[in-house]
């Protein structure tokens, strides 16, 4: 019977035979008087080989598992080397191969097998159905489903590129903070209390910021309101020690690695608790199709960036106050296999019957006490309009599919932005929200320093109603408006009930200009003020000073109302 051969064995054996090959072409006719030598070198060589493994997995660490795509390409590294090593002392090509270098061949061979079968497993060639159910989607309808709304105040209308604006500004005038740290671009969007909110940390500004602040910490985290577009900086009573600007054992993915180390990590996602706390929500993910296809979240591990502190949930067990257990892009992925391969891998390359596709963004919406993901469903023929919409619970991967026909989001956008084309904003993506049993695109308009300026609703069903406005408010009563001239609504009462109403007093009129419109401001004798763009109402023109007016406002802390209407 062939005795068992061990790593050691082989690494031993390839390095007497160098040096038995060496000495015996320096003229050493008896070179195994000294077989100590060669166990010594070869227990160096380990040594070397174990210290460089050491090193490569302390920078790289991957995931020790086999759904670990990093770690089969390390296996595979490793198996190379030994078989190039066995095979160089075999004579470097001579047509000599010993028993040890078809060991390491077959080795080498097997595990190439094993790991294409693996991909191949794992592919949707073979898996189609186990990636199409991986999300559970529920048909709903829209009507019955989505609240009407009548305060926009659940809708987290701006990006991240704003966010990151009014966010720097918030840390611009705290010198002890901006010349150490600067604001993550990475702003997580969360529900805080029933509020939607953008938060970010601060990062170390370089190694050599970190070298010098690592025994302080980061001392806190950026909080944007996308309602009332303004930002805070939050200052922590125990800084935070853990990041992913950090180095060595304080690098956040590092730190968790170590304590996780068969985890298949997804992300690293910044948030916060109801009481402010900061946390790191960080996915794990399970393989679901061959060694690592068809990935999904099988639960969370929240790790405490200020005291390193971590602990595991699986998905049903997940704190409510998360938001982040379920990324967005993978959102958009699932679906994407859920409505291409639903009919199998073949029918989503020829004949697309039945075959749908997310839109290429998504954006936020508050419900329920979570964040929810929103974005459009279109055939994979690739025409402007959806045909559904999707909304996804970032908590527990919850998907809900509402029938809905209309324009899609790139239309939408282009129609808002071809409203004020003469002050070249941009739209952000839109959110959806139900305005009197219409399908609604609501979406911010940006200047070209990132700041929102405006908002803009459009009807997905009929996308030649289009409102824009300086506020919320503004825009939601020019929308009902323009949907009462196009017979869609009634314009009843019912609908403006949240409206403020008082008769005023004119005592001056004042025309301003600002981003090429002129706004018309109206003061009251009560010392208020009432602002409307002109291009809206050019019927202001015919109020005059000491006119009694019957006027409709939304109320700001400033004393500067937004006119809604007048009479």
């Amino acid at each position: 019977m062939m005795n068992r051969v061990t790593l050691w064995d082989l690494i031993l054996q390839t390095v007497q035979e160098i040096r038995l090959r060496w000495k015996q072409k320096a003229g050493k006719k008896d070179p195994g008087k000294e077989p100590m030598m060669g166990r010594k070198a070869a227990a160096v060589l380990i040594l070397i080989l174990l210290f460089v493994l050491g090193i490569v997995y302390y920078i790289y660490f991957p995931a020790i598992t086999t759904m670990s795509i990093q770690m089969w390409k390390m296996i595979l590294a490793i198996i190379i080397v030994l078989m190039a090593v066995s095979l160089a002392a075999d004579g470097f090509g001579k047509g000599y191969v010993t028993l040890r270098s078809r060991i390491m061949i077959g080795i080498a061979v097997v595990t190439a097998v094993v790991f294409g079968i693996g991909w191949l497993f794992s592919s949707p060639i073979l898996s189609a159905s186990k990636y199409a159910d991986l999300m559970e989607v529920e048909e709903k309808e829209f009507v019955d489903d989505i609240e009407e709304t009548d305060d926009i105040r659940d809708i987290a209308l701006m990006d991240t590129q704003s966010a990151a604006v009014i966010g720097q500004r918030a840390v611009g005038s705290l010198s002890n903070v901006v010349s150490q740290y600067e604001v993550s671009d990475d702003y997580s969007q969360i529900d805080l209390n029933g509020t939607p909110m953008k938060v970010a940390p601060l990062e170390y500004a370089g190694f050599f910021k970190w070298f010098n602040n690592k025994q302080e910490g980061i001392p806190g985290y950026i909080m944007v309101d996308p309602l009332e577009n303004e930002a805070r900086y939050v200052e922590l009573e125990t800084p935070i020690k853990y990041s992913m600007s950090a180095y060595f054992g304080k690098y956040l993915p590092r730190h968790l690695r170590f304590h996780y180390p068969t985890a298949v990590f997804e992300g690293y996602y910044f948030e916060i608790d109801e009481d402010g706390n900061p946390y790191y929500i960080c996915p794990v993910l399970k393989a679901n199709a061959g060694l690592f296809g068809a990935k999904d979240v099988e639960g969370v591990v929240i790790c405490d960036p200020c005291s390193g502190d971590t602990e595991y949930y699986d998905v049903a067990d997940i704190p409510r106050w998360v938001d982040h257990a379920f990324d967005g892009d993978l959102m958009l992925q699932k679906y994407l296999w859920k409505g291409t391969l639903s009919g199998g891998f073949i029918n989503s390359i020829i004949g697309n019957k039945g075959c749908t596709k997310p839109s290429e963004d998504y954006g936020y919406r508050v419900a329920d006490g979570d964040l929810w993901l929103y974005t459009g469903v279109t055939s994979v023929n690739g025409d402007q309009s959806n045909v559904a919409f999707v909304m996804m619970n970032g908590r527990t991967g919850k998907a809900n599919y509402y029938p809905v026909v209309g324009c899609d989001e790139s239309s939408a956008m282009s129609a808002a932005e071809g409203q004020i084309q003469h002050l070249n904003y941009t739209a952000s993506f839109p959110a959806l929200i139900n305005i009197n049993d219409q399908p609604t695109f609501i979406m911010a308009l940006k200047d070209k320093s990132q700041l929102v300026k405006m908002y803009a609703m459009v009807n997905i069903q009929k996308y030649n109603i289009v409102a824009t406005g300086t506020s919320p408010r503004e825009v939601l009563s020019q929308y009902r408006e323009m949907m009462a001239e196009e017979g869609i609504v009634d314009d009843s009462g019912e609908e403006i009930t949240s409206r403020n109403k008082k008769k005023i007093t004119v005592i001056d009129i004042q025309y301003i200009t600002m981003d090429g419109e002129t706004y018309i401001y109206l003061r009251d004798e009560e010392d208020i003020l009432y602002k409307k763009k002109i291009a809206d109402d050019e019927t202001l023109m015919l109020i005059q000073t000491g006119d009694h007016i019957e006027a409709e406002y939304e109320e700001h802390e400033n004393k500067i109302y937004d006119l809604i209407s007048w009479k």
